[in-house]
C-alpha cells in the first residue's frame, strides 16, 4: 500500500502569492546596458560581409525591437531607473530603427 502523507504535512497555500503583483521597482542599470550592448553587437554583425553573420545580426536586431519597446513601456510604469543608461539605450534603439527604415 502506498504511503500517503497526512494533511498536516502538506504546505498551505500562501496568501502572498494571490492577487496582484506589486511593482518590482525601477528598471535595473544592467537591463539598459545589456540591451545597448546587444544592439551594438547586432549593428556590428550586420556590417559584416559574410551572409550568415549578417543574417544573425539582422535576426538579433529584429528580436530586440519588441523587447526594447516592452522595457521602455515597463520603465514608464515602474520608473526608468538610471536615466543616462536609458538615454544611451534610446540612442542605440534609434540607430537600429534607422538601419531598418533607411
Amino acid at each position: 500500500m502506498a504511503h500517503v502523507a497526512p494533511t498536516s504535512h502538506r504546505r498551505a497555500t500562501r496568501a502572498s502569492h494571490r492577487g496582484h503583483r506589486s511593482a518590482d521597482g525601477p528598471i535595473q542599470l544592467t537591463t539598459w546596458l545589456g540591451l545597448t550592448f546587444a544592439m551594438v553587437l547586432g549593428l556590428v554583425l550586420t556590417g559584416r560581409s559574410h551572409v550568415g553573420v549578417h543574417a544573425a545580426g539582422i535576426t538579433l536586431l529584429i528580436m530586440l525591437v519588441p523587447l526594447t519597446v516592452a522595457v521602455f513601456g515597463a520603465g514608464l510604469r515602474r520608473g526608468i531607473g538610471s536615466g543616462k543608461a536609458a538615454l544611451v539605450t534610446a540612442v542605440a534603439f534609434t540607430f537600429v530603427l534607422l538601419k531598418f527604415f533607411l
